[in-house]
């Protein structure tokens, strides 16, 4: 699929949207998804500036690791694109949980990844990445998952002081592109219960 084709399924690797997924959309103007694509950028800069600018409402670890705060986070980024923005999937997709398991996992995964936080069970980068490799293994919402999950962590590294991660040098993640490719396999490893190469990739 190139840019130019109209909405629908993305590159490999991501969740095609279904026809009451693309119901959701709220610009009438967006034909293409390249279109779609500069829409959903234009609303993720704005989430930016709003998570790292001192105006999110979370300034502690325990009242990040929420999901109500992820709820927000996936809005803030997606909300002037999808009405669905913040809702998690009623379908199953093609990876992901259960739709009805995935409030109960996200909780236990942020329970985890506050344990590990408070106990110092790994390094703070590591447990960033273990945070976004459950979070994308879950997929909570129809779309963005992905991002999301990847601005959570950075999230999470930026209330705790640290720099956010260049995921891979800063490129282009979404297209089908050699160095998603590499993302798509270090998930894969991390699958596979080897977190080193997506560990590698967020810190490069």
């Amino acid at each position: 699929m190139t840019d130019s084709d109209g909405i629908g399924e993305g590159p490999p690797g991501s969740t095609p949207l279904t026809p009451d997924d693309l119901a959701g959309l709220l610009p009438t103007w967006l034909a293409t998804q390249r279109d779609l694509n500069e829409a959903e950028q234009a609303n993720i800069e704005r989430a930016v500036r709003w998570a790292f600018t001192g105006r999110r409402p979370v300034k502690h670890v325990g009242d990040l690791l929420t999901v109500t705060f992820s709820a927000e986070l996936h809005e803030r980024m997606f909300g002037d694109v999808w009405r669905w923005a913040g809702q998690h999937r009623k379908v199953q997709t093609n990876i992901g949980v259960d739709a009805h398991l995935i409030g109960p996992s996200m909780k236990q995964t942020f329970d985890d990844a506050r344990f590990w936080t408070e106990h110092g069970t790994y390094p703070v980068e590591e447990i960033a990445v273990r945070l976004h490799h459950r979070l994308v293994a879950i997929h909570p919402y129809p779309n963005g998952n992905g991002r999301q999950t990847r601005m959570l962590a950075d999230v999470y590294l930026d209330v705790l002081g640290e720099h956010r991660f260049s995921w891979g040098g800063g490129g282009d993640l979404v297209h089908e592109t050699d160095q998603r490719n590499e993302y798509l396999a270090a998930l894969r490893s991390a699958d596979a219960h080897d977190i080193a190469p997506l560990l590698r990739f967020a810190t490069r």
